[in-house]
């Protein structure tokens, strides 16, 4: 073991990690970036095929990214936005607000996507409260839901294997079916899954809705749940039912935005706005740590008086830190330049392409893809598939990391066709060593 790996493993806390695994699973220490590839301080490189958990858009050492970043280290690197603002934190505001045609038009930042989802909870419930409606602080949220590991978040977090340990601190949500496609009965296509998960959700309300603040949704794929897949249907008709009950619409979209799904907004699929709509991974470019939630004009006022008490009295030190809104604007630059989205759709189907030895594997079930998001689920009954899969990917020079027995591809916008060639080869090789 080289001293680095030694180091790392006597000081750092390694995240979302069994430690003890690493006395058989060596750690990895990376030594730079370049593009969709990671470098090893051996020099070994590996495919970022999961886009180092869902934030890296545009490969790693962009130079855009990276020269803004420069520019703005000159300028200023932090000041608090209580009483203050800055140029870099005014602008992205007004970009994001011009991306939903001015629909949400206020912005509110923090950190991390946890931080994001603790925001709109917490807006969501004070503005009934302030509309002198207290009683409306219930929270619904889709069967398999993950929105973050902080306390708050993990009240809409439907995954035991993150919450039950802290069920003492948790007010737990409730839930409602997902219209996940895969619950598809003989002779129902996902759009009738979708439906009758709305179905649900309305009988769910009825009953409800007059304690109910807001209905928090990841919108077309729910990620951490095993990338379960849904139609967009699911969307409209929850807006519909969030309108006619007056409960809130809380859009998660930290991993599923910025293009992911084919549009910017995963919520333009469905053709609706949601009242609360959060971002987080992806809008620096995968470069520095920020979130956001995006709101109506509506809830703004409700927050607008003479009063401090009515306020929104949320805060977090690095609150709209210039170095990451810049390098937000970074990226939304890029989407411009590049035309992104457009692009992005010849990478949908080069990610389909590379997938279909894959499709016909015999313990493949289920593949699926949402835009540049693509899985499948493995018949396995190995309790360690996921492990041994990951380790397997490794050997074969690539970065992906399965959620129980789902294997997903999540790459950078910028990997050729070449490439995700090698992806697909890759990872049928992993997938027959690790069967």
């Amino acid at each position: 073991m080289t001293d680095l790996l030694a180091r790392s493993l006597a000081a750092v806390w390694h995240p979302c990690t069994q430690m003890k695994q690493h006395e058989s699973t060596p750690l990895i220490a990376i030594a730079r970036g370049d593009g969709p590839w990671l470098y090893d301080t051996n020099g070994r490189r590996y495919l970022d095929a999961v886009s180092s958990w869902w934030v890296n858009l545009f490969g790693h050492c962009h130079p855009h990214i990276n020269r803004r970043l420069r520019e703005q280290l000159e300028k200023l690197e932090h000041v608090m936005l209580a009483g203050f603002t800055h140029e870099p934190v005014v602008t992205l505001s007004e970009k994001l607000s011009a991306l939903t045609s001015g629909v949400l038009g206020h912005a509110f930042y923090a950190s991390d996507g946890a931080s994001a989802t603790e925001i709109a909870l917490k807006m969501s419930l004070h503005y009934w409260r302030n509309l002198g409606r207290a009683d409306k602080n219930r929270f619904v949220c889709l069967e398999g839901s993950y929105h973050g590991e902080t306390v708050g978040a993990l009240a809409v977090t439907d995954i035991a294997l993150f919450r039950d340990a802290y069920a003492p601190l948790v007010r737990v949500a409730d839930t409602v079916p997902s219209p996940d496609w895969r619950r598809a009965a003989d002779g129902e296509d996902a759009v009738d899954v979708a439906r009758r998960a709305a179905n649900a959700l309305e009988a769910w309300l009825e009953t409800h809705h007059a304690q109910t603040a807001a209905l928090i949704v990841e919108p077309l794929v729910q990620c951490a749940t095993g990338m379960a897949m849904y139609d967009a249907e699911y969307l409209r008709l929850a807006r519909a039912l969030c309108d006619r009950y007056e409960v809130h619409l809380i859009a998660d979209e930290i991993a599923v935005g910025c293009g992911r799904t084919g549009n910017f907004f995963a919520c333009e699929q469905a053709g609706i706005w949601p009242d609360f709509l959060c971002l987080s991974k992806g809008i620096s470019g995968g470069y520095l740590p920020l979130s956001l939630v995006l709101s109506r004009e509506a809830i703004y006022q409700a927050f607008y008086a003479d009063e401090t008490s009515r306020g929104f009295l949320h805060s977090h030190s690095y609150t709209g830190n210039p170095l990451a809104c810049t390098a937000a604007l970074a990226t939304l630059e890029l989407f411009e330049q590049d035309q992104v989205i457009a692009a992005n759709r010849e990478l949908a189907g080069w990610l389909a392409e590379a997938a279909q030895p894959l499709a016909a594997h015999h313990n493949v079930r289920h593949m699926r893809q949402t835009g540049t998001i693509l899985a499948f689920d493995v018949d396995t009954v190995a309790p360690d598939f996921s492990r041994r899969f990951a380790q397997a990917a490794i050997g074969q020079g690539l970065l992906l990391r399965p959620i129980g027995a789902t294997i997903y591809w999540m790459p950078p916008y910028i990997v050729d066709r070449a490439t995700l060639a090698l992806l697909g080869e890759g990872t049928l090789a992993a997938l027959n060593a690790s069967l």
